[in-house]
């Protein structure tokens, strides 16, 4: 009967009732912590990812705060009771508490969210939206997202009316689109690009503007080419998604087919003029072996036969040269030849009656 008595005193007494709660939720938290997360961690080292086992490291210390002050709420709002205390003290501590507890989940959150998206890199493909270089893209959108939210919800918990403040904040964000539309537009242009991939880094492109090189570099407001001039041009990533590209180093391979067309006159041996333009392009170190260069007849011109020269070469930038190289050995090897080529010629025939 005493005892009975003893434990009705205590459950009428505040101040006990507090420590009790304060006591239990260490005891909760540390059951969490400790029993619950360690067996949750031996069911994942089964997986064969260490991508939950990260995860799970990050975001059991946010739940052992969560219950550790949820426990602490309870205990203050019995002190508050039994000493009769002001309500704004409640509403201070467990404001405090609760701003605590929402910056404690937002940084696990955003640790979580940077786990998961380098593990999507190292998962993704080489024309993955998801890239080494655009790991700080997500980083920034991520912190700013989490940030908001973050202060949404302490706003709600001061009982902050967030009206005013998201009507003013949308009212912001168009002023400040309309005003950086261009940087936008490059920004957009530039994850198109990255999600699309046209062309990598180390292609060799032409743009219908005329800009010829090698892609040295590839961000997110622009691309950065270097001509064969050896001059850098940097492209705004809006202006490339709007033009027509043409990479030289894509396909199956980097290799690339030039044509040389020349005509000789009419009477020359085409079988002979084909050989002699077979073993130029044969003994040309730049003409590669396979796919095998040929020489095609292709018609009959109005001052001689047309025929062409094809090859293969390993790179686009080698065009310039090759072209330069075979172009002069076929020229003097007709020379040597005494081949013909044929220029223009017209014939005028004049009636005697109109110079009368």
């Amino acid at each position: 009967m005493e005892f009975k008595t003893l434990l009705l005193n205590l459950s009428n007494n505040g101040l006990f009732m507090a420590v009790l709660y304060v006591a239990l939720s260490f005891v909760g938290a540390y059951i969490l912590d400790r029993i619950l997360i360690g067996l949750l961690k031996k069911i994942m080292m089964k997986s064969t990812t260490d991508l939950d086992d990260k995860i799970l490291e990050i975001l059991h210390r946010p739940l052992y705060f969560s219950i550790l002050f949820f426990g602490f709420s309870i205990a203050i709002e019995l002190l508050l009771n039994t000493y009769e205390l002001e309500p704004s003290v409640s509403f201070i501590v467990n404001g405090i508490l609760s701003t605590a507890i929402i910056i404690i989940w937002s940084l696990a959150l955003f640790r979580s969210f940077i786990i998961l998206i380098q593990w999507a890199l190292k998962k993704s493909r080489q024309n993955s939206f998801i890239q080494a270089k655009t790991i700080p893209l997500f980083e920034t959108i991520g912190k700013i997202v989490l940030f908001l939210v973050a202060i949404y919800f302490i706003m709600l918990t001061w009982d902050i009316d967030v009206t005013a403040w998201v009507a003013s904040a949308g009212v912001l964000s168009a002023v400040l689109a309309f005003a950086a539309k261009d940087t936008l537009g490059n920004l957009f242009a530039g994850i198109f690009i990255m999600v699309d991939s046209p062309y990598k880094e180390g292609d060799y492109i032409n743009l219908d503007a005329g800009e010829r090189g090698h892609v040295r570099h590839i961000g997110i407001r622009s691309t950065r080419i270097m001509t064969r001039d050896d001059v850098e041009i940097t492209i705004p990533n809006s202006v490339i998604a709007n033009s027509k590209i043409i990479n030289e180093s894509g396909g199956p391979h980097e290799k690339e087919r030039i044509r040389i067309s020349v005509e000789v006159a009419y009477g020359t041996d085409v079988e002979y003029v084909k050989k002699i333009m077979m073993d130029i392009a044969l003994s040309e170190g730049y003409i590669c072996d396979e796919p095998k260069p040929r020489v095609r007849f292709r018609e009959f011109g109005a001052s001689g036969l047309k025929l062409q020269l094809l090859g293969w070469i390993e790179k686009p930038e080698q065009r310039g040269l090759v072209i330069d190289k075979l172009s002069t050995a076929i020229y003097n090897k007709f020379n040597e030849e005494k081949i013909e080529i044929p220029f223009p010629q017209r014939t005028i025939h004049i009636n005697k009656s109109d110079l009368k």
